[in-house]
């Protein structure tokens, strides 16, 4: 049996081991929970990729299908709403606006449409010409963007610091970070 200073100073080095080993878990912790992020952010690119590759493999599937069979080609279109007031013909000499923005704003303004389950569906175009046509619009401090309940027929990418949402029962306070 060793003396009283020998057991002390095998006590101290068994707690450097272990304070070792607790800042290895530390690293290893974080370094775990970093990579369980970057697999969520590319797990939803790759839902987001998949959502737009599918119909766009289904279609050309089905097109080759029917060019096999002798069957004359149709031109995809996609419409998401249509006019009331407006002949088809008229629309087609429409210009669109164009508003620039950072490549940031396009990004996140792209990512929010990938997101959004009623347009993630439309073609590579018309995302692109939906980026190119929005434009920003600053709100002031207290002021009603939109109210549940309301009918929507403008679409909202929002990009700020800080927003207030509230179901006249209780207020969230959300921070967007950018």
């Amino acid at each position: 049996m060793g003396t009283l200073r020998d057991l002390q100073y095998a006590l101290q080095e068994k707690i450097e081991e272990l304070r070792q080993r607790d800042a290895l878990i530390d690293e290893l912790e974080l370094e775990l929970d970093q990579k369980d992020e970057l697999i969520q952010k590319l797990q939803n690119e790759l839902d987001k990729y998949r959502s737009v590759i599918r119909p766009a493999t289904q279609q050309a599937q089905k097109q080759s299908a029917s060019t096999l069979q002798g069957e004359p080609r149709t031109k995809r279109q996609a419409i998401s709403a249509e006019p009331t007031a407006f002949d088809i013909q008229d629309l087609s000499h429409v210009t669109l606006p164009f508003y620039p923005k950072s490549p940031q704003s396009k990004d996140l303004i792209k990512e929010a449409i990938l997101d959004n389950d009623f347009m993630k569906n439309l073609e590579l175009s018309q995302i692109q010409e939906i980026v190119d046509c929005m434009y920003p619009v600053e709100y002031g401090k207290d002021s009603c963007i939109i109210k549940e309940g309301d009918v929507g027929s403008l679409v909202y990418v929002m990009e700020g610091t800080v927003l207030f949402l509230s179901n006249n029962l209780s207020i969230f306070n959300c921070t967007l970070n950018f």
